[in-house]
């Protein structure tokens, strides 16, 4: 009986560790706590780009639905004085009658680095000039626009809408224009 005592208390000996005074000491060795760490920074890894990626479709995906409401808006204006011209998106956004809007930026009241995208409506006919500009003559007809999305992020797409019903966008910045957006070959994709 009394190798039995022997042995059970030296097992217990070598699995639990004891201080000095006597107490049971638990914890995690370095070897492990450093595991931990690798597999938290492979999940990390692997979760931050996914994430990212995600935030980049969504604001593309608000662009979007910016884009159709002002050419909802648009068409409004046009019923109501058979023209584009002089349409002015403050309106839509609350603001009061003043200079028009040359560019709508989403979100909406953001500044600097904060701004995802920025909206300007263009003459189709002629791109040079602005369809919220109150000084284009009465000879301008403005009878179809082209409205351009410019995003912040180089990896995010630009987008294109226009009257006639092209809608497309593509990551290759230079190539949206505000009458195209580049080949399927160069990245342009419809949507």
């Amino acid at each position: 009986m009394d190798q039995v005592n022997k042995t059970s208390i030296s097992s217990r000996e070598s699995t639990c560790k004891a201080s000095r005074l006597g107490y049971q000491l638990k914890g995690f060795t370095l070897i492990e706590l450093m595991f931990v760490l690798v597999v938290i920074a492979i999940f990390t890894a692997m979760a931050i780009p996914g994430y990212q990626e995600y935030a980049r479709r969504a604001d593309v995906s608000m662009v979007q639905q910016e884009m159709q409401k002002i050419a909802e808006q648009l068409e409004r204006h046009k019923s109501r004085n058979f023209t584009y011209r002089g349409f002015d998106p403050n309106y839509i956004y609350g603001i009061s009658a003043g200079t028009p809007l040359n560019s709508v930026t989403l979100p909406r009241g953001a500044t600097g680095p904060n701004i995802k995208y920025t909206i300007t409506i263009r003459d189709a006919e002629d791109p040079t000039k602005l369809l919220t500009d109150p000084t284009i003559p009465p000879v301008i007809r403005a009878r179809a626009w082209s409205m351009k999305a410019e995003g912040g992020d180089v990896r995010n797409y630009d987008l294109l809408m226009t009257s006639s019903g092209l809608r497309c966008k593509n990551k290759t910045k230079s190539l949206v224009t505000y009458t195209d957006c580049g080949s399927v070959a160069a990245g342009r994709e419809e949507w």
